[in-house]
């Protein structure tokens, strides 16, 4: 199989995911598992043509972005490719938004056809009369004045040629979570994948064509959209589609029914799936699970390798990286660390001038590849202070130690300062997470009664443990006794909470648990 990069100056990812399997005879090789369905990449062609040539019947042109509202299964892979396959641009949409979000991105993005999972529909409904832009509606499922998918395709073409675009015209867009202001369009160019896949998904994680991949994020998260789609894609490989939501038994039963060779999750997935009654003995048909999206505390880390054999690879990716830049290798973790730079990326952690800082010390990490996203749609300032030239700035604060792995120490909107002194939420709540009561905790500022700021953390207890003042001094105690002679760190305050404030993908909303302290 040839490698993804370099590719040439004329390419359209769509032909190096999708067609290329048939020029290489993997026709009949299974692409997709969904339900009791088996598609193989030769099927999932075929529907990627019918998808191009009925977008083109709508009057969709080479640019114009295609809106996919759509539960993760065959009809997403089909709508994506597609889209691409013609020079449009698919643009996932987070499934979990409410009805004025979907407005604000579908006006900002001008996507003049949307295709939505008839369980989504209502969520455009109170909206639908301010789409200025969407002219079409292609809904899978059946419903009343809309396209239907499988309709809308069936007489088409199954024969297409791909548009010959640039590696470098737009591919995909994906909106970022929009934890601080209205979420921001991340544009994506045809090469971003390949990059990703050759210098990841290969050079990290070794994936071939044997493997068979399952990933808790979805596809509308950019790291669901490269664990469970292009990356699999990318090496002939085969993916498990799951449209529903996470709940440890249903996990725990997908594992046992398709024997995935690699498994994505985030750091809250894997605290739940460990703290479930009934997990199964035996994982070993995993050969490696991955982690991103928030660090991994080394506690969950240790408890996972112990139950299961299986190691996890921590690392950090965004949505405008495309994936993963910073991991831990296998047979090489760090507990704790994200990781070492991946090959074909660098990394710099730089103080508030942009000057390197030595090992041990806290700066802004910045990161430069070629998956990284080159502006945000509409957003020309925001664009110029995130694109520092060849240098992406993440917004990330991170130390690097003396042997080239990296340590998130949070977002620079989590820090605070305590007795004068810069604190890390990540760092206390790595170790809150060892105490073996705990099964989260977020770690925030808040006021004591001298209005002196202090860590305050909000613990989610594991199934059978009862809160209690006991308890929370023994948390406060434990961490003591690991932070000494550094006592400010502490926590102050423990609040038990029943769950914490997550975004859709997984990360902690801290922000919200800082307006519950100052409130």
């Amino acid at each position: 199989m040839q490698p993804a990069w370099p590719v040439p100056e004329t390419f359209n990812a769509a032909t190096y995911f999708v067609d290329r399997h048939l020029e290489e005879g993997r026709g009949e090789a299974v692409a997709i598992y969904f339900g009791d369905a088996q598609i193989t990449y030769g099927e999932v062609a075929r529907r990627v043509n019918q998808v191009g040539h009925a977008l083109r019947r709508l009057g969709v042109r080479l640019e114009e972005r295609v809106a996919l509202l759509l539960l993760d299964g065959p009809e997403f892979v089909y709508s994506f490719f597609g889209a691409m396959k013609i020079g449009a641009v698919p643009l996932p949409l987070n499934t979990l938004l409410q009805p004025p979000s979907y407005a604000y991105i579908l006006n900002d993005s001008r996507a003049t056809v949307a295709i939505v999972s008839q369980e989504l529909l209502p969520q455009l409904a109170p909206v639908r009369r301010a789409l200025r832009y969407l002219k079409h509606l292609v809904v899978v499922g059946t419903a009343e004045a809309a396209l239907s998918f499988w309709p809308w395709i069936e007489g088409e073409a199954t024969a297409l040629e791909a548009e010959p675009t640039s590696k470098d015209d737009m591919a995909f867009w994906l909106y970022s979570s929009g934890t601080t202001g209205m979420p921001k369009g991340v544009v994506h160019l045809h090469h971003d994948m390949s990059f990703a896949l050759e210098h990841y998904a290969r050079g990290v994680l070794g994936m071939h064509a044997g493997d068979r991949c399952f990933a808790i994020p979805k596809l509308f998260f950019a790291y669901g959209l490269g664990a469970s789609l292009y990356f699999p894609f990318g090496v002939g490989a085969s993916t498990v589609l799951y449209p529903g939501p996470f709940a440890p038994p249903t996990v725990f039963s997908l594992l046992q029914r398709y024997r995935p060779t690699l498994f994505f999750g985030v750091p809250t997935a894997y605290a739940a799936l460990l703290a479930h009654h009934d997990a199964p003995e035996d994982l070993s048909f995993l050969r490696l699970c991955v982690s991103a999206g928030e660090a991994l505390p080394p506690a969950l880390y240790q408890r996972w390798r112990e139950r299961f054999g299986v190691e996890i690879l921590d690392g950090i990716g965004t949505t405008e990286a495309a994936h993963i830049f910073i991991s831990n290798r296998p047979g090489r973790v760090k507990p704790g660390a994200s990781g070492e730079v991946v090959p074909g990326y660098a990394a710099r952690v730089v103080d508030d001038e942009g000057r390197e800082v030595p090992p041990g010390e806290i700066g802004n990490l910045l990161i430069k590849g070629d998956s990284v996203a080159p502006f945000y749609w509409h957003q020309h300032d925001k664009s110029k202070q995130t694109f520092l030239g060849d240098w992406y700035a993440t917004g990330d604060k991170y130390m690097r130690d003396e042997e080239g792995y990296f340590y998130y120490v949070g977002r620079a909107d989590d820090l605070f300062k305590v007795g004068g002194q810069w604190f890390s939420p990540a760092e206390v709540e790595a170790l809150v997470m060892e105490h073996p009561a705990v099964l989260e905790c977020a770690i925030v500022g808040a006021q004591d009664a001298d209005g002196l700021v202090k860590p305050r953390a909000h613990v989610v207890l594991k199934p059978g443990v009862n809160p209690s003042p006991e308890l929370a001094q023994e948390i406060q105690e434990h961490v003591k006794q690991r932070v000494a002679p550094a006592y400010y760190k502490y926590p102050r305050w423990v609040v038990f909470a029943s769950e914490l404030p997550k975004t859709a993908t997984g990360k902690i909303q801290r922000y919200k648990l800082r307006q519950e302290a100052t409130a």
